[in-house]
């Protein structure tokens, strides 16, 4: 793992609006970070049988977590632009922006909480 990895995976995210036991000392602004996905056929064929049969479309399942990760990557990398080392007020939002792409949105608040390092 990398420096930048390692750093943006100990920063402290909550859907909280405050942090416990910790003073937020600076707000730095609102953060986000998106990705939009598109379905792939064979995705599309068992989706197509999943809705004859009923039950979880895992492809789909699998897709929309990969997305969720990434932007809550993106979210966390634009929030140590702005020198946070903390987001608060985390969500996520989807949306289906055309036939078979999912957009996924992770949005929140950067901060600079006290007691933790800034680098």
């Amino acid at each position: 793992m990398n420096d930048t990895a390692q750093k943006l995976s100990e920063m402290i995210v909550v859907t909280s609006d405050e942090i416990p036991l910790m003073k937020i000392v600076k707000l730095c602004g609102p953060v986000r970070g998106g990705t939009s996905r598109a379905k792939h056929l064979g995705r599309d064929i068992f989706a197509g049988l999943k809705n004859i049969v009923g039950g979880e479309v895992v492809g789909y399942t699998e897709l929309l977590a990969e997305a969720r990760e990434e932007a809550l990557y993106r979210m966390k990398l634009d929030a140590k632009s702005l020198g946070a080392n903390a987001v608060i007020a985390f969500r996520f939002t989807s949306a289906t922006v055309g036939v078979g792409v999912a957009e996924v949105t992770a949005y929140g608040t950067a901060v600079i909480v006290e007691g933790l390092e800034t680098e």
